[in-house]
């Protein structure tokens, strides 16, 4: 009689069995991997052989930008466009194209890192497949019109006046003839581009029509990985919950106003606010936030308080130019040369909370760039999308107002930082719903100026306006004021992502105070000396680069996609 198996044989047998099929699964995920390799050769040389030509050139073309837009010499802005061009044409290959599209459609890149390469350059080959003769139009026009914008100085009483000085009058002169000047010169430059602007907007029409999209401002979104259904629904949310909180607050706002300059609130013009678009906060309460940074060394704060959380920018600092002067761009900007640590960022610093908050916002772009993993694939190893880097600048732009970060980082006193609580909560809300309203006007504006550019467009500027800012048009008033706003023209389509930015910003605040710093609240919050801050947005956001698409970094960064909740919690509530 045969004897019965024991238990443990039994298990012997069974694990035996059980190591046999893994090693065998093994073995054939082993053997798919390696065919899955070798039927992606191709797609690798194909992709070293991208970066191998457009790495020097971006390189270069960014060199030269750099050079154009601290010294406006025109020979600097030739090479510009002479490098945008020949980049844009890498990109115009049809072949390549079409490569790159069936991968995308069979779906048989296995590769995550290659797949979403892939899909990153499926969409920078989209947008250029396009006639060559109008694709050279468009790099020359955009080229022309960004050296005017840069090289332009506007005139008041035959006198030649800076950005900064008509700011500075906006901000601070109680005349109203001098202000109405001063705003008027701010849009001289309109004059100069609109013309050139509508020439450019109708050839970026012809360029996404041949397409195959209804207009430019579709396709632009497009490429860039976002829906125009989402984007409406998103600024159609925030026109709705910032209506009623807005009108409350321009309210209060035109009463000081109307008492600073002896006019009644009715009679208010765009010349009144104190930045000749409004889409700043007029420092009108009870406190100047200005006097705090007067005799300030903006540099030196804005370096020490980014060494505090782990982030040192002493690298991206000794290669910026910091200080105006004639010729060189009025507009604040962060340029990441080479993907590999050569970071600039370019300012015209005067010792105010404003250029307090650009030279921490302009350094939050800074340190995205700089503190990328330098492992990741040269494609990916840039910001997850525009508005992600834009969320990040305004998180640490949004400082220059705080009170406990200001206390700490300029030795003010607890009676001194008391005195700014008293206003900083009301300026922080007013400047969140202010910028907010100004984006539904940037938006809703660029929007309908590629849906139809040959409509009366001066007018549509000023109905949008009140609208959505609730400020009146003055009398008689018809000049193309839209066209003075540098952005229709260098960064197409591209301002929404300011807003978008601002709740990813507030979505980080809430995730680090939470789940980072552990606290109940952001009480007393300054941020000065956390470290943890910075090795957490390193980790999170800055090494992943665009490894992800940008809804599904910031879910794995925050644990949830992109929501309004946190800013409305924060600045509407």
């Amino acid at each position: 009689m045969k004897a019965r198996a024991s238990v443990s044989d039994w298990r012997s047998a069974r694990c035996w069995l059980a190591a046999a099929i893994l090693t065998a699964a093994l073995s054939v995920r082993g053997c798919d991997r390696e065919n899955a390799a070798s039927k992606e050769e191709p797609l690798v040389d194909f992709l070293t052989t991208h970066v191998r030509t457009i790495q020097p050139l971006e390189k270069e073309a960014a060199l030269a930008w750099w050079e154009a837009a601290t010294t406006g010499k025109s020979e600097a802005y030739e090479a510009v466009n002479a490098l945008t061009l020949q980049i844009r044409r890498v990109y115009t290959d049809a072949n390549d194209f079409a490569y790159l599209k069936g991968l995308r459609e069979s779906g048989t890149v296995q590769d995550p890192l290659r797949a979403r390469q892939v899909e990153v350059l499926y969409y920078a080959y989209l947008e250029n497949q396009i006639d060559a003769g109008l694709l050279k139009q468009m790099v020359d026009l955009g080229t022309k019109i960004e050296q005017n914008f840069s090289t332009h100085r506007g005139r008041i009483d035959g006198r030649t006046v800076t950005d900064n000085e008509i700011k500075e009058i906006l901000k601070t002169d109680p005349n109203s003839a001098i202000r109405e000047k001063a705003w008027l010169t701010s849009k001289q430059v309109g004059t100069v581009v609109a013309q050139d602007i509508l020439a450019l907007v109708r050839l970026r029409n012809q360029a996404a029509r041949s397409l195959g999209f209804d207009n430019y401002h579709t396709l632009a979104l497009t490429v860039s990985e976002q829906d125009v259904a989402q984007v409406d629904a998103i600024f159609a949310e925030l026109e709705r919950l910032t209506n009623e909180p807005f009108t409350a607050a321009k309210a209060e706002l035109d009463a000081i106003l109307a008492g600073l300059y002896g006019a009644d609130a009715a009679d208010l013009m765009p010349w009144h606010y104190h930045d000749p678009f409004f889409q700043e906060t007029p420092l009108v309460y009870e406190l100047d936030l200005d006097k705090y940074y007067a005799d300030a060394d903006i540099k030196h704060l804005a370096a020490k308080f980014y060494a505090s959380i782990g982030l040192p920018v002493e690298s991206i600092l000794d290669d910026s130019d910091l200080y105006d002067r004639e010729g060189k761009n009025p507009h604040a900007f962060s340029t990441d040369i080479d993907r590999e640590g050569d970071v600039r960022i370019l300012c015209n610093i005067k010792p105010n909370e404003t250029w307090m908050e650009t030279v921490l916002h302009e350094l939050g772009h800074g340190v995205y760039d700089f503190y990328r993993d330098p492992e990741v694939p040269y494609l990916l190893r840039r910001p997850a999308h525009a508005f992600t880097t834009e969320g990040i600048a305004m998180f640490f732009g949004r400082l220059s107002r705080n009170a406990y970060w200001m206390q700490k980082t300029l030795n003010l006193s607890d009676e001194q930082r008391m005195e700014i609580e008293k206003v900083a909560g009301r300026y922080a809300r007013l400047k969140q719903l202010i910028f907010a309203r100004w984006a539904m006007v940037m938006y809703n504006f660029e929007k309908a100026l590629y849906a139809d550019p040959d409509q009366d467009l001066n007018a549509l500027w000023w109905e949008m306006a009140a609208k959505y800012q609730l400020i009146r048009t003055p009398p008689d008033r018809d000049a193309p004021d839209w066209a003075a706003k540098i952005h229709f023209a260098v960064a197409p389509c591209y301002y929404h992502n300011y807003m978008l930015g601002e709740l990813f910003a507030s979505q980080l605040h809430h995730h680090i105070v939470k789940n980072v710093l552990m606290l109940e609240s952001d009480a007393g919050l300054s941020y000065v000396n956390q470290p943890q801050v910075g090795a957490y947005l390193k980790s999170a956001v800055f090494r992943v680069g665009a490894l992800y698409h940008w809804n599904e970094m910031i879910r794995r960064a925050t644990g949830e996609r992109l929501t309004a909740r946190y800013f409305v919690e924060q600045f509407v509530d």
